[in-house]
């Protein structure tokens, strides 16, 4: 019997995508890479999937990368590059791109490439239980996924180093109040505070929301001048939605929206 290494709910407007390796701690095998990857695939083909919500089984994310599978001969030379240009890269390229918002639902911890994958997604929720651990240097290796990029936008320069250098790992409620996630929240109300933020996430103007997904990523690189054309650009498209038009309506008419997330 094949083992489902991704499990996928779907409820009304969303999907629930979990990690399910959890006598593995939910690390990553290139298999489990490959399911991850469709599963988002699937979501983002669906119509009326407007948002994901992204967790992991038993007690733990995700430790990031399966050392299992990084045995080699004793005279070999490993080439770490071939697996991030293979598997991380694209992940996280994938994650970013999705035409709609990605809740993160962080039970237990999340190390290495866990942390950081949980980090690209677009909110991030927290067990109080939850730690977050840069494990990298522990191993004589850099952050990967993404986490150079990310951790000192979301942390801070000396919270970064801190991180990335020390490999200490930083409680939920700590990830909290430096910034690095959205909300640490008791454990045993965790999936449902992501199922209500998922939910609501479903029923706003989806394509207005990948619209602002999109100008805060470029927000990073840009000047002024530059984000100030991109949000003209940007402002334009979502003007000619239908969203834009019944958001309108709903406030003077003083009822509640009916977005289709459509452009």
């Amino acid at each position: 019997m094949t083992e489902t290494l991704v499990l996928t709910e779907a409820r009304p407007g969303y999907r629930v995508l979990t990690l399910n390796r959890p006598e593995r701690l939910n690390s990553f095998t290139a298999a489990l890479h490959e399911a991850l990857r469709e599963a988002l695939r699937a979501a983002a083909a669906d119509e009326a999937c407007r948002a994901v919500v992204l967790t992991g089984a038993g007690r733990g994310f995700c430790a990031g990368q399966d050392l299992s599978d990084r045995r080699f001969p004793p005279d070999a030379t490993p080439d770490l590059s071939a697996t991030i240009e293979a598997y991380y890269n694209p992940l996280i390229r994938q994650i970013r791109d999705l035409p709609m918002p990605v809740v993160c639902a962080v039970n237990g911890v999340a190390a290495g490439a866990g942390a950081n994958i949980a980090l690209a997604c677009d909110i991030v929720l927290a067990a109080r239980s939850a730690t977050f651990l840069q494990a990298f240097a522990r191993l004589g290796l850099v952050p990967d996924a993404g986490g150079t990029w990310l951790l000192p936008r979301l942390a801070g320069r000396a919270r970064a180093r801190g991180m990335a250098l020390l490999a200490e790992p930083v409680p939920a409620a700590q990830a909290e109040a430096w910034g690095l996630i959205w909300k640490a929240v008791d454990d045993d109300g965790l999936m449902d505070e992501a199922h209500r933020l998922a939910a609501h996430l479903a029923a706003q103007p989806t394509f207005g929301l990948s619209l602002i997904r999109r100008a805060l990523d470029a927000s990073e690189t840009n000047d002024l001048d530059g984000q100030l054309d991109l949000e003209r650009e940007l402002q334009g498209r979502a003007g000619r939605t239908p969203d834009y038009r019944e958001g309108v309506a709903a406030f003077l008419e003083k009822r509640a929206p009916r977005f289709t997330g459509r452009a």
